[in-house]
């Protein structure tokens, strides 16, 4: 028999196994339980004793774990995983883990609270998971919100007071309720009973929370211990724990103060001093012994031996500037000449622009800053002394650096043209919204002044093809800034021509201002000898300033500014005559016409992209002259609906807004795309090239223009084609909108800007043109989209004549039928337009033969001709299409199934042969496409007398 049954003692367990069997058995009795030993050949194992409760904490502690390694390693699928398990766990020993009030215990609120935290901060950077891990965490976001929410005011709670537990906050309820809300007291306490049992303290075998002493765990039978179910269950605590628990903190906190005050003496007595952490190159960067002679073959070997570690692991990149920077310094003092300063000068910038190894980031705010001072000491250099060949020709082997003609290997263009797309990727990385971006915006003026400073050196030595590249950066920097100077010039000349077309007025009230001018002057002349003496006694004074004047003028003498349009025109033509690529020719010539149309210069803009011919060969170039393209077509598109012409307007803007992308064919943006996933280098190359936010164009203008234009000419057309089964669709997006607004059962008011454009549609449909000018000009769309027009009275007046004119038109086509004459003058009264203008739209109609009607000249009116089909007459029409097309469906059928080919072919060959050129051979001559533009300039009549007729007969 094994000594663990034994109800004897460990010294007990030495006894012969026949003595053994002497040994009286002892019935076990109510009050106690199996008393547990261990024999002699087990004394060496350790087991451990633990409740049923230490094993669920245990449990869901370890579950609790295992999500924080998973969290570190950002693995969402198992963090998910994790989650589920702790919600499985904590359900079913909720009894066991929930305080004596029946609260949470706080470990798993903070773990809750740890793990939402967690997943807000992975979800503002959601793109950089793959797809498994992304939908993980949508998945774990929303059962997480889900569960929280029963738990929202614990949750508060503790977000209140984190480091609060709950028996500070009560000081009447129990250390043990308080202590299971801590998983670090778990922790403890589990490791607290893991107690070998046969240990020579067997008062320590176990530990009581109330208190400490063996004596309540002894037994009175031989020293044994005996387990009965009150040893197990929770004690309350006396008032006597409590004051023990009291003091011992009291005397917690004493030790505290008096380790403050020993440090606090060291301090005074000077002992050690906890100081900041010192930058690891504090001290200056020694560069050549103390003896040795400062030489230029010295120092540009010094020079390559900094250089050759540029790009190596492990190479401090701050440091090697610096001794860059000290390398330069011993080389001025040393008096080592320009040429060796001006190499090293270039080696610094190339050192700034490698401290950033990514090439998704931007510099930092003391790099950029270094860097537009190095830029601004190079350029100095080089144009003080024009005598330096500094240019990519010249080889590093035949570098001179130390007489006179300097030759020094490097482009100045080349590191402007780098600053330039460093200071684009610095906008990028920005808020928009913020402070900083505005900050950052002032930097503009002085790169623009750093590229017109490098203008006045490259013109003197550059080549020709350096030049372009010059004026392709400064083009590049105005093409998309509005000349307020223009607006200036633009309303003088309205101004001037209101004043003559006023002259006729003007002229019969120049008699009655002549009569009063004269009195006028009368009065002036007495008023005039009156002030002249008080003239003269001023005059002494005025002289003295204006001598000081003068001498400031002097100093600072006027230089007439040349006009941006101008110079403008005069780079983009030196690049049109000179470049020899075909990349900076382009991207000029489409800045130039985004300038002219921003500035309301249609017919120059128009001319020079129809002439350019860039709409053909456009998909051949690169992605942002691709983009450039983009821009300068909608600005042209803008252009072309301010000065009223729609047509033009809309076949430049429908490539764009027909596809849903305009805000990523303009990159101004990334859309998510349902059908492929963008993988994260190819995300990163598309942020690239998004241009900064103060370049973009405002969208929701964009796309008013594009649907005002196309309900101008899809409304006529619909009228007109009312009756025809073979209408085409001008603009898709404009029908898929119209539609959707159809079908809506109860229609309230517009609310947003595609709302207020349909229902504009639906009240033109009916010629109501006030009703539709009124949805597109009230207080909401001139806050949203018409005030973003510099020109803003002059496009509403436009767009006002527009939409009567083409309510007039829809109005005869829709309700022409009906009338058998009508009259000018009820026509003119009626959409408030002069009757030279409703007779001129009226004699248009007539003469495309889009209305049936003739002018009865001396009555001004028009008489209608009655040729449109009846309404049964179109529904025969319809079906006879319908039972056409499906016989030929029939037809394809049989053929494909092979059966009754030839017989098919046949039949098919001569149905067409009877039914001649209607149905057998269409002919599309009659539609022309011009280039991306989809501009038709086909025949398109509503005239029923021709192709119906010989349809119905």
């Amino acid at each position: 028999m094994s000594g663990f049954f034994k109800t004897g003692s460990s010294s007990e367990s030495d006894r012969s196994s026949g003595e053994e069997d002497n040994v009286p058995q002892v019935a076990p009795t109510k009050s106690t339980t199996t008393r547990f030993g261990f024999s002699d050949d087990e004394e060496d194992t350790k087991r451990v004793v633990r409740s049923a409760k230490d094993k669920k904490f245990e449990e869901i502690n370890d579950v609790i774990r295992l999500i924080k390694n998973h969290k570190k390693i950002k693995d969402i699928s198992k963090v998910l995983t994790g989650f589920e398990d702790l919600l499985k766990c904590f359900q079913k020993n909720k009894a066991v883990l929930s305080t004596d009030d029946k609260k949470l215990p706080r470990f798993y609120i903070r773990t809750l609270v740890e793990l939402e935290d967690f997943i807000n901060e992975c979800w503002e950077d959601k793109r950089k998971f793959n797809k498994v891990n992304g939908k993980s965490l949508a998945t774990l976001r929303h059962k997480l919100k889900k569960h929280n929410r029963d738990i929202d005011e614990e949750i508060k709670a503790y977000r209140e007071n984190p480091d609060v537990s709950d028996a500070e906050k009560g000081g009447d309820d129990d250390e043990d309720g308080s202590s299971d809300d801590d998983t670090g007291r778990i922790e403890k306490k589990v490791e607290e009973k893991r107690i070998p049992l046969g240990s020579d303290d067997e008062d320590d075998f176990f530990f009581d929370d109330g208190d400490s002493s063996s004596s309540s765990s002894s037994d009175d039978e031989g020293g044994e211990r005996t387990f009965t179910a009150e040893y197990f269950l929770k004690k309350e605590k006396t008032p006597a724990d409590k004051d023990k628990q009291r003091e011992k903190e009291e005397r917690r906190q004493q030790r505290e103060l008096d380790r403050k005050k020993r440090e606090e003496e060291e301090d005074n007595d000077g002992g050690w001093k906890k100081v900041r952490g010192i930058p690891a190159h504090s001290e200056k960067p020694k560069m050549f012994a103390k003896d040795a002679e400062i030489t230029h073959t010295l120092v540009l070997k010094k020079l390559n031996e900094i250089t050759a570690a540029r790009g190596k692991k492990g190479t401090d990149r701050s440091y090697q500037i610096n001794m860059l920077r000290e390398l330069r310094k011993i080389s001025g003092e040393n008096q080592l000449g320009i040429g060796m300063d001006l190499k090293i000068l270039m080696n610094i910038g190339s050192s700034i622009f490698d401290y950033n190894p990514n090439v998704a980031s931007c510099m930092k705010d003391n790099m950029w800053d270094s860097f537009l001072e190095f830029i601004n000491e190079m350029l100095d250099i080089a144009s003080n002394n024009m005598d330096i060949e500094f240019s990519h020709d010249v080889p590093l082997d035949h570098e001179q650096l130390e007489t006179v003609p300097y030759a020094i290997s490097g482009c100045p263009l080349t590191v402007v043209e780098r600053l330039d797309k460093e200071y684009v990727k610095i906008l990028q990385n920005t808020d928009a919204h913020s402070t900083e971006y505005v900050r950052r915006l002032q930097d503009e003026q002085k790169i623009c002044s750093i590229i017109t400073r490098l203008q006045q050196y490259i013109e003197v030595k550059g080549t020709p093809a350096e030049i372009c590249r010059n004026y392709l950066l400064q083009i590049e920097h105005m093409y998309y800034k509005y000349d307020y100077k223009n607006l200036k010039q633009v309303s003088k000349e309205d101004i001037k021509e209101k004043e003559e077309n006023g002259k006729d007025v003007e002229e019969e009230k120049k008699d009655e201002e002549k009569k009063d001018e004269e009195k006028k002057e009368e009065e002036k002349k007495d008023e005039e000898k009156k002030d002249e003496e008080n003239r003269e006694e001023e005059k002494t004074d005025e002289k003295k300033d204006e001598e000081n004047k003068e001498e400031v003028t002097k100093k600072e003498p006027e230089t007439p500014k040349e006009d941006v349009a101008d110079f403008m025109d005069r780079m983009c033509k030196y690049i049109y005559t000179k470049d020899s690529t075909n990349r900076i020719r382009t991207r000029a010539m489409l800045c130039h016409i985004y300038h002219h149309a921003m500035h309301d210069r249609w017919y120059q803009a128009r001319d020079l992209m129809l002439m350019s011919h860039l709409q053909d060969t456009i998909t051949h170039s690169d992605i942002p002259t691709q983009i450039l393209y983009n821009r300068t077509l909608v600005q042209l598109g803008l252009c072309a609906f301010r000065h009223g012409n729609v047509k033009d307007a809309h076949n430049a803007l429908l490539d764009i807004q027909s596809g849903g992308r305009a805000k990523e064919l303009l990159a101004q943006g990334l859309l998510m795309q349902k059908q492929m996933e963008r993988s994260p280098e190819q995300e990163k190359i598309e942020k690239r090239r998004q241009m900064p936010f103060h370049m973009h164009i405002n969208l929701e203008l964009l796309e008013c223009t594009y649907l005002v234009s196309a309900m101008l000419i899809e409304i006529p057309y619909m009228a007109s084609h009312q009756f025809d089964i073979r209408r085409r669709m001008i603009s898709k997006s404009f029908h898929h909108q119209l539609r959707l607004s159809e079908r809506q059962s109860l229609v309230g008011p517009p609310e947003s800007m595609r709302e207020h454009v349909m229902a504009a549609s639906r009240a033109m449909r009916l010629g109501d043109w006030k009703a539709c000018r009124d949805f597109l000009i009230n207080k909401k769309m001139m806050t949203k989209v018409w005030s973003l027009f510099h020109n803003r009275d002059e496009v509403l007046e436009l767009l006002t004549r527009k939409i009567q004119e083409e309510s007039l038109r829809t109005y005869l086509f829709t309700y022409g039928s009906v009338y058998d004459s009508i009259s000018m003058v009820t026509l003119s009264e009626r959409f408030e337009v002069d009757k030279a203008v409703v007779h001129s739209i009226i004699s248009k109609m007539i003469i495309g033969e889009e209305l049936s009607a003739s002018w009865d000249e001396p009555a001004a009116t028009i008489v209608m001709h009655r040729c449109e089909p009846t309404r049964i007459q179109t529904l025969a029409l319809q079906l006879s299409e319908k039972a056409n097309n499906l016989v030929d469906n029939n037809e394809r059928l049989i053929e494909h199934g092979g059966e009754g080919r030839g017989r098919g072919m046949d039949d098919r060959e001569g149905r067409q042969q009877g039914r001649g050129k209607q149905y057998g051979n269409k002919n599309y001559s009659n539609r022309s496409y011009t280039g991306g533009n989809r501009s038709y300039g086909g025949n398109r009549n509503s005239n029923y007398q021709g192709r119906r007729r010989q349809q119905r007969y």
